[in-house]
């Protein structure tokens, strides 16, 4: 983004600039993670022993047992993993193209992300926010200082942000609409529009954007509020968007639970301007599609659009729990003490931890690569899956790919995991979903592409 404030140095390159790069040199030189794993397992080559088909079993039972089912998961028990492979307890090799759906961007057991955890962890991991932390800040001022916002808000996951995202969008129009904002007679826009195939979270405000009906019918009455329209149709938008009710809009950028679905450049674009008419704020989502995972540190910037506030969460720590939402000052300039909050949000652990995702991340080396990568997957896939008659599309930017079948997806999925692809679906169940991590290999690309190509041959020639 050519208005970028500031951009950090990369790593290695020149002095520290601050206390956190720092602590990330001193703790590489003092953590060897390696030798933290062969000091807890018994294996000797530093992973851990398996165990075998009875381990598994016991596991799969005992979680049936005890754990509360809203999972439908697949039959594999993991015990590891490094890069972009996992293992499972039977010591079955995986390569991983789910990264926990979109989170792990430095795979796993990424050695400068272990280092920044381990020395954070022995100084200090929470205080609430009663009071100050340095790594807080420095993140703060990470986000900020590479992005359109003003102001940094940290929660701890991605409905999380979007949920905080509601609230700072209602009271802004309350203010904007002159009324006492703490008057609870009082009357402001207050709608949200949000898109077809859209995933906002499962908590109730931001439930009550998402687009699928299972996920909310149960849970009725939702929050009201709220329109729909479809998503990449600006006529079906401006139908909704309206002067003196709508508070905010809503969308990802690229659209991620919904099918890989990147918008269209009018179409952002066009939002933007009926928002400014309507007097409404502009939400992009990227819990998914930012920091990284389109080939730009943030998914908007393949369009030229800037929202007035966004959402993020998966990547951000790497593994961690963390939300964020980045906002304009005006929208700031709105919120008081007391007016949001979190326990556990920001705290000095996983902030810290953060700050090394996003160093490393935002390397435009890095990005490129990313952006490389995602074209070797996208055209491996044409190559291997492309000739199957039920294959109508491979799309995507980055390294978030789709594959539209004509079928469900979920029977590919497994057999491709037989035989060590891990995938997901994405869509109606209709889309092989690819979020590997950021660090995949070239290699590992390839042998994603023949697997999936030979998945598909299986179940339906």
């Amino acid at each position: 983004m050519a208005h970028l404030k500031h951009r950090h140095a990369a790593l290695g390159r020149g002095a520290c600039e601050s206390r956190t790069r720092c602590i990330v040199a001193r703790a590489a030189a003092t953590f060897d993670p390696a030798n933290v794993v062969k000091g807890i397992f018994k294996s000797s080559n530093g992973a851990p022993a398996a165990h075998g088909a009875d381990v598994a079993k016991r596991v799969i039972s005992d979680e049936s047992k005890y754990v509360l089912h809203t999972y439908a998961r697949a039959p594999v028990v993991i015990s590891h993993g490094k890069g972009a492979k996992m293992w499972d307890v039977e010591g079955k090799e995986y390569i991983d193209m789910a990264a926990g759906i979109a989170v792990n961007a430095l795979g796993h057991s990424d050695a400068q992300w272990f280092a920044a955890l381990a020395e954070q962890a022995q100084q200090l991991a929470h205080t609430s926010n009663l009071y100050h932390t340095q790594p807080q800040v420095e993140l703060a001022k990470r986000l900020v200082e590479n992005s359109f916002a003003d102001k940094a808000f940290f929660c701890n996951t991605g409905t999380e942000a979007n949920e905080g995202a509601i609230k700072f969008a209602r009271k802004w129009a309350r203010v904007q609409a002159g009324v006492d904002p703490y008057d609870a007679n009082a009357v402001a826009p207050y709608e949200l529009v949000s898109f077809t195939s859209c995933f906002h979270g499962r908590t109730m405000g931001a439930l009550a954007l998402t687009y699928k009906e299972q996920y909310k019918t149960p849970f009725y009455p939702m929050m009201p509020g709220h329109r729909l329209a479809e998503y990449n149709n600006l006529d079906s938008a401006a139908a909704v968007i309206e002067k003196g009710k709508t508070a905010a809009v809503f969308v990802e950028p690229v659209q991620g639970e919904g099918g890989i679905t990147p918008s269209k450049l009018a179409f952002l674009k066009g939002l933007r301007e009926l928002c400014d008419e309507a007097g409404a704020l502009l939400v992009f989502d990227e819990v998914q599609c930012g920091l990284g995972r389109t080939g730009k540190l943030w998914g908007h910037q393949l369009y030229g659009v800037e929202p007035d506030m966004m959402t993020l969460a998966k990547p951000l720590a790497g593994g961690l729990p963390i939300g964020a939402v980045l906002l304009k000052q005006h929208v700031a300039d709105v919120m008081n003490p007391g007016d949001h909050g979190s326990t556990f949000a920001g705290n000095p652990l996983v902030c810290h931890v953060a700050c090394t995702v996003f160093d490393i991340i935002q390397n435009p080396t890095f990005l490129t690569s990313v952006e490389q990568k995602g074209h070797r997957l996208r055209e491996g896939l044409k190559r291997t899956m492309g000739n199957n008659p039920h294959v109508k599309e491979v799309r995507g930017v980055g390294l978030l790919v789709g594959v539209q079948l004509d079928m469900m997806a979920g029977p590919v999925v497994d057999a491709a995991r037989d035989m060590g692809v891990l995938a997901i679906t994405a869509g109606k169940g209709d889309v092989i979903r690819l979020v590997p991590p950021l660090v995949v290999t070239d290699a590992e690309i390839d042998k994603c592409c023949e697997v999936l190509g030979t998945a598909i041959s299986k179940v339906a020639p």
